[in-house]
């Protein structure tokens, strides 16, 4: 993992592979950005026609490499674009430095350090830059000849450190905005090495086995409930699902509890570590990805971890629904009826919305315990995606102002979302003549069906919103900001926000 220090070294005077500055877009050209000044000044003042001469504009995502002035000791200065110039008295967006953070990280890959003279204001800044930084340096190389080797000729190593200037290292608020940075940003890229793990390798048990250790270091609770045991409790949705699979099913609760809570919150995700779509087999093409199903788990796993790393004030419980969806002679078939935790019955008329009936159980086992809400993260739907795209995920729910709150939530730590409604009537296309439900319903508004089956197994009284992350959980192209290709660990800072608000008391 990449180093994070707070300096109070001169640029100049500093001993690093690079310098990093901001560029601004303004309305006569390129911006030198806050921080910079020291470089500007070897420059002679002219750092922006430097620039400007390079082709640099200060857009987002640009990036332009000059070499150092005379009598520094980094040889490289490399300007990130900001986007727009705020307006007057404004700072910099937080989610503008997170992402020119994570775009110079990318670039230095194979670097040993780095200063980042990025601008600097208040403490959220250095966080922001931080979380940029440490999230543009992930790289997942465990499965390539030279990942273990950083000096290796064919493979570059992520950044080793960054150096963040322009901070105070003394300061109480600067250092807790960093430490938060480190710990978000490592559970995080936790998550995203658990999507990016192939299937052979993270099954429903392995998975669980993770998910112990992690809890056994940071002091959380943790229960796995095996086939033996889901068969006891009568879990029928993550045991049909499971069916299957020679990997058996696991139900997982992690508890991170506070002696100072006063409200609890409930994460639930959906693990499918694979899925072939069952015996409604997914057609060629849409199965390569599919080890990413399990994104939802891997969010709720590193936001419980985050939540305990950080001592929130809040009661955080995360449930695990998982499962491999596999086609054998044991699996459910389509018209199969399963009879869930909650004791309701479903008919399977498609093994491929699975996601739906292993967080049904989940959602149930959530609710037994009275949390204040819950919060379910699923790669639940190809509807969500085709309906917001691939980098925003929608959020649905039984509280409107929950809803609400969710989303702004999410749009202050960058993740895109967007609410999404519940039409009551859309439920009636779920009704079975054999069952209380089936698992599908009207194939327009897909996601909105899915959202409405989840409803159904939320106790009485307790608050719910789901967050479809289908999209965004799974980058199949090209890097962008501090994103990389593969597992992104989509909801995972919204879920850590969210536990923070609530632990303030500025939330329920």
């Amino acid at each position: 993992m990449t180093a994070l220090t707070l300096s109070t070294a001169a640029a100049p005077g500093l001993r690093a592979d690079a310098i990093v500055i901001g560029v601004a877009k303004g309305a006569k050209g390129p911006v030198v950005a806050p921080g910079a000044e020291a470089v500007d000044k070897a420059y002679d003042g002219r750092l922006a026609g430097v620039l400007e001469t390079l082709g640099a504009s200060g857009a987002e995502g640009e990036v332009t490499k000059l070499p150092a002035p005379s009598g520094f000791k980094a040889p490289l200065v490399l300007a990130v674009g900001l986007g727009a110039v705020p307006e007057q008295d404004a700072g910099y967006d937080a989610e503008a430095l997170r992402k020119a953070a994570g775009v110079a990280a990318r670039t230095l890959s194979g670097a040993r350090k780095a200063a980042f003279a990025l601008p600097v204001a208040e403490a959220a800044d250095a966080g922001a830059i931080g979380e940029g930084a440490l999230l543009g340096a992930y790289s997942f190389d465990a499965y390539k000849e030279n990942g273990k080797d950083p000096k290796a000729k064919n493979g570059k190593a992520p950044l080793a450190e960054v150096a963040l200037l322009g901070g105070k290292p003394r300061d109480k608020a600067y250092k807790a905005a960093v430490e938060r940075a480190v710990a978000v940003a490592e559970e995080l890229n936790r998550a995203r090495d658990l999507v990016n793990t192939p299937p052979n390798d993270l099954n429903p048990e392995s998975f669980a086995a993770i998910a112990q250790a992690a809890a056994k270091e940071h002091g959380i609770k943790v229960q796995v409930l095996d086939e033996k045991a889901l068969v006891k409790g009568g879990y029928g949705g993550i045991l049909g699902v499971g069916a299957g699979s020679a990997a058996g099913p696991r139900l997982v609760k992690l508890s991170y509890t506070s002696s100072k809570a006063k409200k609890h919150l409930a994460f639930v995700g959906k693990g499918i570590t694979y899925d072939s779509g069952g015996i409604s087999l997914k057609p060629a093409g849409h199965n390569e990805t599919m080890k990413c199903d399990m994104s939802g788990a891997a969010s709720v796993f590193a936001a419980v971890v985050a939540a305990a790393r950080l001592g929130l004030e809040v009661n955080v419980t995360g449930w695990l629904a998982l499962a491999e969806n596999m086609p054998s002679g044991s699996a459910t078939r389509p018209g199969d009826v399963l009879r869930m935790y909650s004791g309701k019955t479903v008919e399977v008329l498609n093994t491929d919305a699975e996601g739906r009936l292993v967080l049904a159980d989940a959602l149930w086992a959530a609710s037994q315990e009275k949390p204040d809400a819950i919060v379910d993260v699923a790669t639940l739907t190809g509807a969500m995606v085709l309906a917001l795209g691939n980098r925003t995920f929608g959020i649905m729910g039984n509280d409107d102002a929950f809803r609400t709150a969710l989303y702004e939530v999410a749009e202050e730590v960058g993740e895109p979302a967007w609410p999404m409604p519940l039409p009551e009537h859309l439920r009636k296309g779920m009704d079975s003549p054999t069952a209380d439900i089936a698992n599908m319903g009207e194939r327009m508004g897909g996601g909105l069906v899915a959202g409405l089956f989840l409803r159904e197994f939320v106790g009485d009284g307790i608050t719910w919103a789901h967050l479809d992350i289908a999209g965004p959980a799974f980058n199949e192209g090209g890097p962008f900001g501090y994103t990389p290709k593969g597992g992104t660990g989509s909801g995972v800072r919204t879920l850590v926000r969210l536990a923070e608000l609530t632990a303030a008391g500025e939330l329920g």
